[in-house]
């Protein structure tokens, strides 16, 4: 037996492939040109990774716009001025607004899981968007003749097919990215806004047999873009029982960044059952501090005091560039960082006794 360690998901681009985006924007960059960039940046991220000694890869989210809204790419049926979420620095990132229904899915994960497999025979984890998420895309004043209640039907149906895609197609673990669960309670102290995020994930959850929700699992964070955070001064305590609700076989934790880990790691330990595993975050993308590997040791060794081995994992705590212009973090430090995980990791291992 060992530690399980994986990633979360992106990985700053190459400055190649930001200089493309622009281009590409400008008119100036063909799509074909720009598709052979984002291959080169995907194969050249699952190659590092793999030299790193990660036993598990991910494409770095090379070719995504972003983590929440690669679905929306070339959607006709949407307007720019939706839901707007703040961050601790002062910038906001804002979703677009749906303007008419059916809502479909324009592009699916498994597109991005499927190119990456072609340059690597290793595991490879899939990351896909909450339906949650995109739940906010529907507006407050609703959408005529294509009420709310049409919209959640579509968007289950959406993100079950974006799920079962990537498991079909070969992922390791498909993961759901779930940043808003902490800032809903920013937005709703009543924890309203929450029980019904967590009631439309397992809905979609619900449609997979008990084996397949052992490939799935659930990233928790307080957002990440730019070097700033949404949420992070709500109270983690208030988000995890109801984040252990979801009916998934691993959860993705946020935790090097806490100011008080031991305190969470002990909501975590009562939130514990049987079949699952939590992988906490032992590295933080936001610090430009890159950890040292004896760090991230001492960090798995405080969770192994909570968590039973045969349940703990460790991975980053947030995705190192979620959003595509997000140059805030360079590639090679979020690779350090990575790689002071790996080792760190084993460290701990050795320390247990497992290796």
């Amino acid at each position: 037996m060992t530690i399980l360690t994986e990633p979360i998901g992106s990985i700053p681009r190459p400055s190649t492939l930001l200089n493309a985006l622009t281009e590409h924007a400008e008119g100036r960059l063909s799509d074909a040109d720009l598709k052979k960039l984002q291959d080169e940046a995907t194969a050249d991220t699952l190659a590092r990774l793999a030299e790193l000694g990660c036993p598990v890869l991910v494409d770095g989210e090379q070719a995504k716009p972003s983590f929440v809204t690669y679905p929306l790419a070339g959607l006709t049926s949407l307007a720019g001025d939706g839901a707007v979420i703040p961050f601790a620095d002062g910038h906001t990132r804002q979703l677009p607004r749906l303007t008419a229904g059916p809502f479909r899915y324009r592009v699916r994960a498994e597109t991005y899981l499927r190119d990456a497999l072609r340059h690597t025979s290793q595991p490879v984890k899939q990351a896909v968007i909450a339906p949650s998420a995109l739940s906010l895309l529907y507006p407050a004043d609703g959408i005529d003749g294509y009420s709310r209640e049409n919209f959640l039907e579509d968007l289950a149906d959406e993100a079950e097919a974006d799920i079962r895609g990537c498991l079909d197609a070969g992922a390791h673990v498909v993961q759901l990215d779930f940043t808003e669960a902490r800032l809903s309670l920013k937005l709703d102290p009543s924890g309203s806004l929450l029980d019904d995020f967590v009631a439309l994930n397992n809905q979609v959850l619900d449609r997979f047999a008990e084996e397949e929700r052992a490939r799935l699992g659930v990233h928790t964070c307080p957002g990440g873009d730019q070097d700033s955070t949404h949420s992070l001064d709500v109270d983690y305590a208030e988000l995890l029982p109801k984040l252990f609700r979801l009916r998934v076989g691993n959860f993705y934790v946020q935790l090097a960044s806490e100011a008080d880990p031991d305190r969470v790691l002990a909501v975590i330990a009562d939130q514990l059952r049987p079949g699952i595993r939590v992988f906490v975050g032992v590295t933080d993308p936001i610090d430009p501090r890159v950890e040292t590997p004896e760090e991230v040791r001492d960090r798995v060794l405080a969770a192994a005091r909570h968590i039973p081995v045969d349940q703990l994992g460790t991975t980053d705590d947030c995705g190192f560039s979620p959003f595509a212009d997000d140059a805030s973090t360079s590639r090679d430090t979020a690779f350090a960082k990575i790689a002071a995980r790996v080792k760190g990791t084993a460290l701990a291992a050795e320390a247990l006794g497992l290796q």
